[in-house]
């Protein structure tokens, strides 16, 4: 009589065989979430750093790094995952000061990256990158030189020669910080119809309407919104439905609130909160602003405070203080908030590292998870899921 042992063995093996190689679902790997850095040029940057993130450790491995890159201070991931961005402070054109705009292609593999081509920024101190909506055309905020520069993005990545420069003019209260116009980043509205672009040293949010074909923006008929003077508006994200548009206005240490007019494009101010203690009275600028659980809160990082100011949002769109978290580090300047809503990733340039925050879904405060990690320089934080 056969030994059942023997085919109970031969049965285990193929059901794991199956499972292995035919079928696939049970052994998938995860999936792979990488993190690009950018940096400033000191203290021996290489310029992007590469990671993957591993959630379940939260740890972080360096994948690549990119020295050639000088001051990579910005990147931008394309709307359809495939290419990253970066503005860098090199110079592309021989006699201009003026910085470079560098396309990579992603690996959808690994991660990696490689360079496709680069364009020059048209303008001194490039700082933001920004997408239409559906990736055909790339916005470059040169903050020095004070103008807007409009690309249109190829079929495989590559940056055109730019199709639109447009300079602003005028200048703030601030001598120092606003004796020009400053152009230092821009968003898209959910219909893709309007740009809005925040400048600092003109204290203005100017509204550009896109032409949707050709990626050229003109004026409209509320051609751009004037806040307090000496705010310097920097940075600005929008609720999910795209009716509040809100502002990090960097000098007055002060978050904007704005309802917008689908129709016209057009923001009325219906807020001006503190993002710094009321008790505090050493030196501060705030960098940047994101919401994060589904719009239900809303972060903006201080240096100097070295904190990130706490918001829940209302359904009305106003912001409630509820607290304020040290970043651990020295000059925040860019952060990111997970796409799963699970953690917070902050940029402190002068103690060089990126720091990770867990967040409360139900409070929307932040806490220190423990993990660092040492990127020299590191002021930009993007992430993709492979």
């Amino acid at each position: 009589m056969p030994n059942m042992n023997f085919f109970n063995k031969i049965f285990s093996g193929l059901v794991i065989s199956l499972l292995v190689y035919g079928c696939g679902s049970y052994f998938e790997p995860a999936d792979k979430e990488i993190m690009y850095v950018g940096t400033f040029d000191e203290r021996n940057s290489q310029g992007i750093y590469v990671f993957e993130f591993e959630r379940d450790s939260v740890q972080f491995k360096l994948l690549q790094t990119f020295p050639d890159q000088k001051s990579p201070s910005w990147l931008e991931i394309h709307p359809s995952g495939k290419y990253l961005y970066a503005v860098t402070r090199a110079f592309s054109i021989k006699g201009k000061e003026w910085g470079t705009v560098s396309a990579f292609s992603i690996d959808t593999l690994s991660g990696m990256l490689k360079l496709i081509n680069e364009q020059s920024s048209y303008g001194r101190g490039p700082c933001h990158i920004s997408f239409d909506n559906t990736g055909r055309f790339v916005f470059i905020s040169n903050y020095s030189d004070g103008n807007l520069v409009v690309y249109a993005v190829n079929d495989n990545g590559s940056i055109s020669d730019s199709i639109q420069l447009i300079q602003h003019t005028g200048k703030g209260l601030n001598p120092q910080r606003q004796d020009g116009p400053h152009v230092h980043s821009s968003l898209v509205s959910p219909d893709n119809r309007f740009l809005y672009v925040a400048d600092l040293g003109i204290d203005k949010i100017m509204i550009y309407q896109l032409d949707k074909k050709g990626g050229k923006l003109t004026t409209t008929t509320g051609k751009y919104i004037k806040v307090g003077p000496g705010s310097g508006p920097r940075h600005m994200a929008m609720s999910g439905d795209g009716r509040y548009v809100y502002l990090a206005e960097e000098l007055s240490s002060t978050t904007d609130v704005f309802a917008r007019d689908a129709v016209s494009g057009y923001l009325t101010e219906i807020q001006r909160i503190s993002c710094i203690p009321a008790h505090y009275t050493g030196e501060n600028t705030s960098a940047d602003i994101h919401t994060a659980i589904n719009g239900r809160y809303l972060y903006v990082s201080n240096r100097g405070h070295n904190s990130l100011a706490e918001y829940s949002v209302d359904t009305d769109g106003l912001l409630t203080l509820i607290g304020f978290q040290s970043t651990n580090g020295d000059r925040p300047r860019n952060f990111l908030v997970d796409p799963r809503g699970n953690f917070l990733f902050v940029a402190n340039r002068n103690s060089d590292n990126i720091n990770v925050f867990e967040i409360n879904k139900e409070t929307g405060m932040l806490n220190y998870s423990g993990v660092s990690v040492k990127v020299p320089g590191a002021v930009c934080i993007k992430m993709i899921k492979l």
